[in-house]
């Protein structure tokens, strides 16, 4: 055996003890006639000593060992003269017998420490160094024990995992496929699933009344933070069930994982929030609720008094942010430059600040009086000392998206967006369609699988753009992390949805005929959710982004570096594929 011990698990009561270790050289350390290094594997770290009074050629082996190296070393547990205590093992040291390198290793491009001297870049090119450090193996420690857990779980509610294929037909309605080419079917292609959705409709057809599937996942869309072209749901489905039973079932879970994961009780229910009340108080169907600063509408108290910008704006808006009077212009200033990136697009800003006597200064003073500032000052129940920051525009859906930016900027700056803090809430009640500009149509919010909400219905006919769904999300800290509705179950409510969508009943069938023709065989009211596995690691480590959480992950351009893909195919694979590359410049 390469090891009798792993190098974290040794303790002061293994005094005397001969042991075997074997992993990498963390470190070196020559002081007068002894060597020390630190070896480490999965488990931690552990102090060897080499002593040159007692074995000079040992000493002189150990002094020629570098960073990464693969070791073997045999020697007897010893009290720890200096301790460590930042180590598990800092208590005891190995005074080394016997050496031997497994595998030499040239110096690696950055230190494998917490805090390394690589930058993103460089990590990505060299992951399975990366992967060494402690800090991202414990990310994916964490995610292993959270599939562990969700498996626990669901097993206890009666779910069965069952796997669905990776190659299936491509899907309109969602973001793009990523397509596979068939060389046995030449010119067709198959699609990489964005999500499970048909194939776990068709399980509760076939009498699989609780399904789940750690499932991979590919859009192909633009990266950011919390967003790959591959990633991994925890994929859930029920049978002859309501929106309530969904919610309770998975409101459940998350409070299970909190509980066994970060050792936090969630007691209180969590809150349910309309999608209409989400965009008119936050800006967002994901707001974060860590912090208030909700949205004030100020259309009654400031419009009409000459200010050309509030005059002829169709929204106005702000918040409070409490204790915030004391920023500087410059700070203000900054702002208002934040607010009017391109990426965000708000025309500027109007600030007030609430005097310690009370009174407000505003930066339009001069078309207000006080007595109307006092009016704004109360509808935000604003105190002494706090900071009100105001937009407007001509579209107020648009107006408060910008807000939305600037309140979650506001709680950055102050500090309320601590990651230690969890605020849960369901958002729930989506509209069921949504205005494509491109392509001139309704299309789907979700998907066009979702169930519209059953008094709306009447509304298909007459006003589609009026009906809700019967969809929600799952919001932790302004994210995402987890999304479902109840499904259409009936095959005429289904060609409804997909007439309302533009499809013709020709293209339906061809793209959909499968699921329709199911559901004419007796397919029960179903629904169900989707986790995004990777956000909710994320969120339990406290990271900034998901690719942490991941072992090999794409960048921003959605290529892997390590691997250098994606890539050119020769032209023996393209003639074999029956495919023709020409690509536009």
């Amino acid at each position: 055996m390469y090891r009798t011990h792993t190098c974290g698990e040794l303790r002061i009561s293994d005094v005397n003890k001969q042991v075997t270790l074997a992993g990498w050289v963390q470190r070196s350390r020559k002081m007068g006639g002894m060597t020390f290094i630190d070896l480490r594997d999965r488990y931690g770290i552990t102090q060897l000593v080499f002593n040159e009074e007692v074995n000079a050629a040992l000493c002189e082996q150990a002094n020629h060992l570098g960073r990464e190296y693969v070791i073997q070393v045999t020697g007897t547990v010893n009290e720890r003269f200096s301790k460590n205590s930042n180590l598990p093992t800092g208590d005891i040291e190995i005074i080394v017998s016997e050496l031997n390198i497994l595998n030499a290793a040239l110096t690696p491009p950055f230190t494998i420490e917490d805090n390394t001297d690589g930058g993103d870049d460089i990590r990505m090119k060299y992951r399975y160094l990366d992967l060494r450090r402690t800090a991202v193996r414990k990310n994916l420690e964490l995610r292993h024990k959270m599939t562990i857990e969700v498996r626990k779980y669901l097993d206890s509610k009666g779910f069965i995992e069952v796997e669905t294929p990776l190659l299936i037909g491509s899907t309109p309605e969602g973001a793009r496929d990523f397509v596979v080419p068939s060389r046995m079917n030449p010119g067709q292609f198959y699609a990489l699933p964005q999500s499970p959705q048909t194939l776990k409709q068709l399980l509760m057809v076939s009498g699989f009344d609780r399904y789940f599937q750690i499932a991979k996942c590919f859009r192909d869309e633009d990266l950011r933070a919390d967003r790959q072209p591959e990633f991994t749901q925890i994929d859930c489905e029920m049978s002859f069930v309501q929106q309530d039973d969904v919610l309770e079932l998975f409101e459940g879970m998350a409070k299970y994982l909190f509980k066994e994961l970060r050792g936090v009780e969630l007691t209180e229910p969590f809150l349910r929030m309309s999608w209409a009340d989400a965009m008119r108080y936050y800006g967002s169907d994901k707001p974060d609720l860590r912090f208030g600063m909700k949205f004030v509408e100020l259309m009654d108290i400031l419009k009409g008094y000459g200010f050309s910008v509030f005059d002829n704006a169709a929204y106005i808006g702000g918040i409070c942010a409490e204790g915030a009077a004391h920023y500087t212009r410059k700070q203000l200033d900054a702002l208002t430059e934040f607010v009017k990136r391109p990426q965000i697009g708000a025309k500027g800003m109007v600030y007030a600040r609430v005097e310690a006597d009370g009174n407000v200064k505003s930066s339009v003073d001069k078309f207000y009086t006080q007595e109307i500032l006092q009016q704004m000052k109360e509808a935000f129940g604003a105190k002494p000392g706090d900071l009100i920051l105001i937009l407007s525009g001509g579209d107020a859906m648009k107006t408060r998206k910008q807000l939305c930016e600037l309140r979650l900027e506001m709680g950055n700056q102050l500090g309320l967006r601590d990651k230690n803090k969890f605020a849960l809430l369901w958002v729930v009640d989506f509209p069921m369609f949504e205005w494509s500009e491109e392509e001139s149509r309704l299309m789907a919010m979700h998907h066009p699988f979702t169930h519209p909400k059953d008094e709306d219905i009447p509304l298909l006919d007459i006003d589609p753009a009026a009906v809700r769904a019967d969809a929600y999300d799952m919001v932790c800290n302004g994210i995402e992390v987890g999304g479902g509705s109840i499904r259409i179950h009936d095959a005429k409510l289904q060609a409804k949805m997909f007439e309302i969508l533009g499809f013709t009943p020709e293209k339906a069938e061809e793209q959909f005929g499968f699921l329709m023709n199911a559901f004419k065989y007796g397919a029960p009211p179903h629904g169900g959710l989707a986790y995004g596995l990777d956000r909710w690691v994320s969120i339990f480590a406290g990271l900034d982004s998901i690719r942490d959480c991941i072992a090999f992950p794409k960048n921003n351009s959605g290529r892997d570096v390590m691997l250098d893909a994606p890539g050119f195919l020769n032209q023996e694979q393209l003639d074999e594929l029956n495919l023709v590359v020409d690509v536009k410049e």
